[in-house]
Formats: structure tokens, C-alpha cells, sequence
């Protein structure tokens, strides 16, 4: 393994994700629930995501465009109301409404599902197949990228208990919501373009 290559892999990776969807979606789960719980979910789908990034190289960047354009909008428009619609704001953090305590697992995989559907075809798993492509150390790509994914994460899901001190959980929904849904615009706009 190039310990260049996964420096150059990290520092690429990282600076594409800092400001992706997936950090947004980490960051309000972190703050929902116990972070610990959360991160393992996350780490879990990022791992998946560099792993089948690695396997199939430079194949998801063949797929159309347009479509996963289009995709990606819809994604984003059905998440922003998910976000606006969301009543738990005033529960107590990993309380259901009911108020029983939301467990490991529960938390764990509904972390692991938000950011394995927000993270497909999104722009750092087509870096991580494409660097995995054209380089001949696929593991170093692999390792270089997942810790970047992995630091990002730790970075979001921790400040989101932060934030919480300073700015009400109702707020941070919505500004989360008005950021997917100018990135479904986005989206939208290079689906047509």
C-alpha cells in the first residue's frame, strides 16, 4: 500500500464530503440521538459504499446521468419534507414518542439506511471508484477514502450534540430541509441542463 496514495485519497475524499449531504444527515442524527449509535450506522454504510466503490471501479461512473441527476432530486425534495414534517423535535433525545427508549440496533440501522440511500451515486463514491480505476492499489484507495468518510462523520455526529446547546433542534431541521431542498434544485437543474 502507497501511504502517499491514501494521504492524496484522504485529503480528495475529505474535502468532497465536509460539505455533502450525508455530514448534513449525520449531523442532525447526531444530534437526535446517542452519537455512539449513530456513528456505528454511519460507519457501517460508508464502509459498504467504498467497498462496492472499490469493486466496481470506474462502472458507476458509466451509468447515465441524467437519471441519477434526476434521482438524486428526488431524493433530496422527499428528504427535505421528511425533515420539515418531523413532530419528535420536542422528545427527549433517544425517546421515541412513546417514550421508550430507542436501542442500539434501531438507531444504529436507521443511521446505517439514511446514509446508505443518501450516499449512493453520490459524487465521493464516484471519486473512490474512479481513483480505484486508474490506480493499480485499489486497497490504498479504499483505505484512504473510508477513513476520510470516517472522519467526516465522527466530526458531524459529535458537533450535532454541540449545536444542539446553542441552537434548537427545531431550527437545525429546517435549515437541514432548506439545504436538500436547494441541492434537489440543483440536482434538478443538472438533470435538465
Amino acid at each position: 500500500m502507497d501511504p502517499a496514495l491514501i494521504l492524496t485519497v484522504f485529503a480528495v475524499v475529505f474535502a468532497a464530503e465536509l460539505p455533502d449531504k450525508t455530514a448534513l444527515a449525520s449531523l442532525v442524527l447526531g444530534s437526535r440521538y446517542r452519537p455512539s449509535y449513530v456513528y456505528a450506522g454511519v460507519a457501517g454504510a460508508f464502509a459498504v459504499h467504498v467497498a462496492l466503490a472499490v469493486a466496481c471501479g470506474g462502472l458507476i461512473g458509466l451509468l447515465p446521468e441524467r437519471p441519477l441527476k434526476l434521482a438524486a432530486a428526488v431524493l433530496f425534495l422527499a428528504g427535505s419534507v421528511l425533515m420539515l414534517r418531523s413532530r419528535e423535535d420536542d422528545a427527549p433525545q433517544d425517546v421515541d414518542l412513546r417514550g421508550r427508549r430507542r436501542g442500539f440496533w434501531r438507531v444504529a440501522s436507521t443511521s446505517f439506511a439514511v446514509i446508505l440511500v443518501a450516499e449512493f451515486g453520490d459524487l465521493t463514491q464516484v471519486v473512490t471508484a474512479t481513483l480505484a480505476a486508474s490506480d493499480h492499489d485499489p486497497l490504498a484507495v479504499g483505505v484512504g477514502a473510508l477513513a476520510a468518510l470516517w472522519a467526516v462523520a465522527a466530526l458531524a455526529v459529535c458537533g450535532g450534540r454541540g449545536l444542539l446547546r446553542v441552537i434548537p433542534m427545531t431550527w437545525i431541521a429546517r435549515c437541514a430541509a432548506a439545504a436538500m431542498l436547494v441541492l434537489a434544485g440543483f440536482s434538478l437543474a443538472a438533470a435538465l441542463t
